[in-house]
């Protein structure tokens, strides 16, 4: 694929509350190209021939001058950044295949996204609704899902987390959030806790599909820089006496209090990659709403070796 001649085939800016977080829009004409290189292959296609995945990246990357996957990894595997918003000049219009496929080449430009059991895929398709019968606050729309980082209950290494919104309607509320952990005020504190590298024993519930149960410290080991890096979720975190309990409680209240946690909305079409042990993520409570309906994808998996 020749590169399109435009000489700059992305805008780099930083995030107007966050100098960690960077804003990258696609310009039009790229997303467009792409769109139309990309009609070649189905979504089964590229759920059933996991090489074309890698394909679609590099046909990406080809049009963007082969700079894309070189700053998208700069960026995530930053310590003091570790997270980008990925914009597109025509995202509202995009079709959910184009989504699903624009959300691919970025996640294969930067790692390999893990086998997800809740869908049996590569990738999560999801929708938070009015009603809800699930047995997770990923789907419950009037509660928050508090601050947490996504694979703690599960062997493989869970080392970024993609999430784009692909839809939405009569949505009000329901805001992304973010801590980075740097940012934490009681980092130090719950650090060097005596319980902060004890096991601790991670289940799912059934929706997941992951019937056995793990056990890790929720600051897993460190990362080169010798730096701490987190592993937690309240929902999954299974604690086998009062004094686990207490602490597992004074660590989600710590994180809900935090005054550094950043809250904004994602635009229909965008995607967030997150460094998942350098960033905790969550999501606000919408405002009731009969026909409230949105639908996210979620990629998480592992760099490059």
């Amino acid at each position: 694929m020749t590169p399109l001649n435009d000489t700059q085939p992305f805008v780099l800016t930083d995030y107007s509350h966050s100098q960690r977080l960077h804003i990258i829009t696609l310009k039009q004409e790229i997303i467009t190209a792409f769109n139309q290189e990309a009609l070649k292959w189905n979504i089964q296609a590229i759920e059933f021939t996991p090489f074309l995945r890698f394909i679609l990246a590099d046909l990406l990357d080809s049009l963007c001058h082969n700079q894309l996957g070189y700053c998208l990894k700069n960026i995530i595997m930053s310590r003091n950044k570790g997270a980008f918003l990925l914009k597109n000049e025509s995202q509202a219009s995009s079709s959910i295949e184009n989504n699903i496929k624009l959300a691919t080449a970025i996640s294969h430009l930067v790692g390999l996204p893990n086998f997800d059991a809740m869908s049996g895929k590569f990738y999560a398709r999801f929708s938070v609704n009015h009603r809800d019968n699930s047995d997770s606050y990923l789907r419950k729309a009037y509660q928050s899902l508090t601050l947490h980082n996504d694979g703690t209950y599960v062997e493989e290494k869970t080392d970024f987390v993609l999430m784009m919104k692909i839809h939405e309607q009569n949505a009000s509320g329901g805001d992304s959030t973010l801590l980075h952990i740097d940012d934490w005020q009681d980092l130090k504190h719950f650090y060097h806790h005596k319980l902060a590298k004890i096991p601790f024993k991670w289940q799912s519930p059934p929706s997941k599909g992951i019937p056995q149960s793990i056990f890790h410290p929720i600051f897993i080991e460190e990362d080169r820089q010798g730096k701490p890096q987190m592993a937690f979720i309240d929902q999954f975190a299974h604690p086998q006496n009062k004094e686990q309990a207490i602490f597992l409680y004074q660590l989600q209240t710590s994180l809900k209090q935090d005054k550094n946690k950043l809250s904004f909305s994602l635009p229909v079409g965008s995607i967030l990659v997150i460094h998942n042990h350098y960033w905790l993520h969550g999501r606000e409570a919408f405002t009731p709403h009969p026909q409230l309906s949105r639908e996210l994808l979620r990629q998480r998996g592992h760099f490059f070796d």
